[in-house]
């Protein structure tokens, strides 16, 4: 059974995570990232310094704060119109070409098998401008760091070769947004379903067709919990089918998230309408119940879908210790066993 791995991997460096999951998981994976180490660790505040340093922002003169971490909200600049902000490097280039080189030399020695691509992933941009600017200018700040996110991949893409390559998408804020439940973490932003379409549109057209393509579907990882809990798989299949209908390239396979309480039917249902027809893998792992959970949630699944792998519903490396990230995964290779 094929086997992903959404992003983070709670392990000190590169070359442990490499040298860890290739051995255990290699033989399961198309694809392995780098774990998202360092500064990377906590998703997108890895871009708030960035934000924080830009002259076309400040800090929202009200005193807002984003509720999980207390960051200062940014706006736009005194006397800066939305068409004059820009952004630079943004970091994520930076870090993919000193991965890479990791990854080929965990290769040369055996660790990773031939043929398994090596995964970038990357938020959408409306997933770090939506986390840290105010709700009246994320959508204008949004247009200029799309350039910039845009610009990364295409240096990511000039730097790697195409057939070792693979590009995640992280939709995570949106995927809250279009969800539509209450929550406390985030301000409303008035944006429909199309307009977030064409986004994608946009930023999946930057990945070139022999690049393997992912959309990873999040409902937040903020101390190992959700920001919502998805009450069905409904809004994710939407959300699928959507994303398959306006990408005009393939997209190799989207991750969902299954929280560990749903082993019923009601849960599952929805991917009846799934459209989607690349690889599809669902967050089944969960270290609170183990084998026999994800075997439960899996059963439940397969009534509805006829293939899928396996995952955990986001990345591991939130508030958990290296023994733990281990046993997670370990628990990957038993439940794809």
């Amino acid at each position: 059974m094929n086997v992903h791995l959404v992003g983070s991997i709670g392990l000190d460096s590169v070359e442990e995570v490499f040298g860890t999951v290739g051995p255990l998981l290699g033989k399961n994976l198309k694809r392995i990232p780098d774990g998202e180490v360092g500064p990377r660790r906590l998703w997108v505040s890895f871009q708030y310094p960035l934000l924080r340093s830009s002259p076309y922002l400040r800090p929202d003169p009200s005193g807002e704060v984003r509720p999980t971490n207390k960051f200062p909200k940014l706006c736009l600049a005194e006397g800066v119109e939305p068409q004059e902000a820009t952004f630079g490097e943004l970091g994520y280039a930076r870090e993919a070409k000193g991965s890479y080189l990791d990854f080929c030399a965990a290769r040369e020695r055996g660790d990773i098998p031939k043929g398994v691509r090596f995964q970038v992933c990357l938020p959408t941009p409306m997933g770090v401008i939506y986390a840290f600017c105010t709700a009246r200018d994320v959508l204008a700040i949004d247009a200029a760091y799309e350039k910039a996110m845009i610009r990364e991949v295409e240096r990511i893409c000039a730097a790697i070769p195409h057939r070792d390559l693979c590009i995640q998408w992280d939709f995570c804020h949106e995927m809250i947004i279009l969800d539509g439940q209450p929550q406390d973490h985030f301000p409303t932003v008035k944006t429909s379903m199309d307009d977030i379409m064409q986004r994608m549109h946009r930023i999946c057209a930057a990945v070139p067709r022999d690049v393997d393509l992912g959309v990873h579907l999040c409902y937040g990882d903020f101390a190992a919990k959700h920001f919502c809990e998805p009450r069905d798989m409904g809004p994710m299949v939407q959300v699928a089918n959507a994303v398959a209908q306006v990408v005009e390239r393939p997209i190799q396979y989207i991750h969902m998230p299954v929280p560990i309480a749903r082993t019923d039917e009601a849960y599952f249902v929805p991917l009846k309408t799934l459209g989607f027809s690349g690889e599809l893998y669902l967050g089944v792992v969960h270290a609170g119940d183990g084998v026999d959970g994800a075997k439960k949630r899996m059963a439940t699944a397969a009534k509805y879908v006829a293939k899928f792998g396996i995952a955990c519903e986001c990345g591991i490396a939130r508030a958990r210790k290296p023994e733990l990230v281990r046993r997670l995964l370990e628990l990957h290779a038993a439940v794809a066993r």
